[in-house]
């Protein structure tokens, strides 16, 4: 399963094997490159985490486990899932903020916990069989250890020539399932049990006092989503394609950075010129 996804993870790659479960991660690492290799355990081992993605409020996580009396042996934001888990348990992904898709096996309770982000940006797919459950950030791993469960699902199908993609739950499989954007999944004694944990606000429902105030807002929004996705022990970037969305994302990656920002617009250009040609 993990040879499947060697290109979405090409840095490292990791194992955890128990009485009735396996874990496997293929990494692409960002922080704590060295020291945060998966899966990522508790203090007594009980509990496994793998994680595909980023937590952007990792600073203030880990200062408030620390101060709860957690202790850490890595610098990763995976990390941080292991004790949150520990003392909340599954509502430890409300406190995530961030980019998911999160596996977390309990040993002491014999209990897996799978989460994925608020908005989806993280994939998760997932499949029941015989009491058995599969799981991966693409379909291909799961048919990797379960090719039986490749029997194409129509209405899928007919949902994508619709719309042009094909909406969650349902995947191009009958029997392989995407986990929708702000759930949870709970899988024990074979069973599954999915739950929403998150939903966008109500429309209509902010009303500021001014114009002044509303753009007030959004460059104070905008600022400080950008400042925490600059958590990073790589060299980041930013695309660059000239208009409004990336040259804002620019601007506030610029004021809040103290080293010149690394920009990107050969591909903006480069596709100029093929659709000129």
């Amino acid at each position: 399963m993990c040879n499947a996804l060697i290109h979405r993870g090409p840095d490292d790659e990791g194992y955890y094997v128990g009485e009735g479960v396996g874990l496997g991660m293929r990494r692409l690492s960002i922080i704590d490159i060295s020291g945060g290799c998966q899966p990522i355990h508790s203090e007594n081992q009980e509990i496994w985490v793998v994680f595909n993605g980023e937590i952007y409020n990792l600073p203030e996580l880990r200062s408030e486990l620390q101060s709860q009396g957690h202790h850490f042996y890595t610098n990763t934001d995976t990390e941080v899932i292991v004790h949150l888990y520990e003392q909340f348990g599954v509502e430890c992904v409300r406190k995530l903020r961030g980019m998911f898709g999160i596996a977390v096996w309990d040993e002491r309770h014999r209990n897996l916990l799978l989460a994925r982000d608020r908005l989806g940006k993280k994939p998760l797919h997932y499949a029941l069989q015989q009491g058995k459950l599969y799981f991966g950030s693409e379909i291909k791993s799961i048919l990797a250890a379960a090719p039986e469960l490749a029997s194409v699902n129509p209405q899928a199908l007919l949902e994508c020539l619709d719309f042009g993609y094909v909406p969650d739950p349902l995947t191009a499989y009958t029997r392989i399932h995407k986990l929708p954007p702000g759930h949870l999944l709970e899988f024990k004694d074979g069973k599954i049990s999915v739950c929403q944990y998150s939903d966008l606000p109500a429309y209509d429902t902010y009303f500021p006092n001014s114009e002044e105030e509303c753009l007030e807002e959004l460059d104070r929004r905008l600022f400080e989503a950008t400042r925490i996705r600059l958590i990073s022990d790589v060299p980041l970037g930013a695309f660059l394609s000239g208009g409004v969305d990336s040259s804002t994302v620019v601007a506030m990656v610029s004021r809040a950075s103290s080293e010149p920002v690394t920009s990107c617009w050969s591909c903006w250009t480069d596709w100029i010129r093929a659709s000129r040609s």
